[in-house]
């Protein structure tokens, strides 16, 4: 069964597709209108294995909040719909992961339970023209689309760049591990029987 999803949002602020294959190869082609975005989604569709497509225009002349939220609703609800009734996966997923001086962690839970916590103090309130608050924003509406709980931990940084970009390689290697199947897995991996 491919893993497979394709999403088109449009609304006043935003029009987005996304195309994401769960089982790929780390190709992507990202056009968010943000360059410091479209770095951070090429990171995560590389290190976490993740075939990515993303056409996204935006408000950004008012700002990147819109985009920034839409994409994090786009992403989360293309994660559940290619991961269909969550049959065999492993569910859970973490990662530890360095970035010069940097170090992220982050670990998630493909429960269907949404939930965010968010301990990201990066050293500059900017990184290139973005607020870096609105990668909360971004994973916070991920995190309620995909039913997914995630805990994102910035666990140290000297500089920005490098902390957002652990943060974005650490989840991507921890959705790869959640979303690996096991044959040893029958149905979801739950005691209820249900995700």
């Amino acid at each position: 069964m491919d893993r497979i999803a394709e999403i088109k949002r449009v609304t006043g602020e935003t029009d987005i597709q996304l195309k994401l294959n769960i089982d790929g190869q780390g190709k992507s082609k990202i056009d968010t209108g943000i360059p410091f975005l479209n770095h951070m989604l090429t990171l995560f569709a590389k290190h976490g294995f993740f075939d990515l497509e993303i056409v996204a225009k935006g408000d950004i002349d008012v700002d990147y909040h819109h985009t920034m939220e839409d994409l994090g609703l786009v992403m989360g609800d293309a994660i559940s719909k290619a991961l269909g009734d969550r049959a065999g996966i492993c569910r859970y997923g973490s990662f530890l992961l360095p970035m010069d001086e940097a170090l992220a962690q982050v670990a998630l839970d493909l429960s269907n339970r949404p939930y965010l916590v968010y301990n990201v103090k990066c050293p500059a309130p900017v990184v290139g023209d973005i607020d870096v608050q609105l990668f909360h924003e971004f994973f916070q509406a991920l995190a309620v689309k995909s039913g997914m709980n995630l805990h994102i931990d910035l666990i140290r940084a000297g500089e920005t760049h490098h902390a957002l970009e652990a943060v974005f390689k650490a989840f991507a290697r921890a959705l790869d591990a959640a979303t690996q199947t096991d044959p040893r897995i029958k149905g979801v991996m739950s005691t209820k029987g249900v995700l």
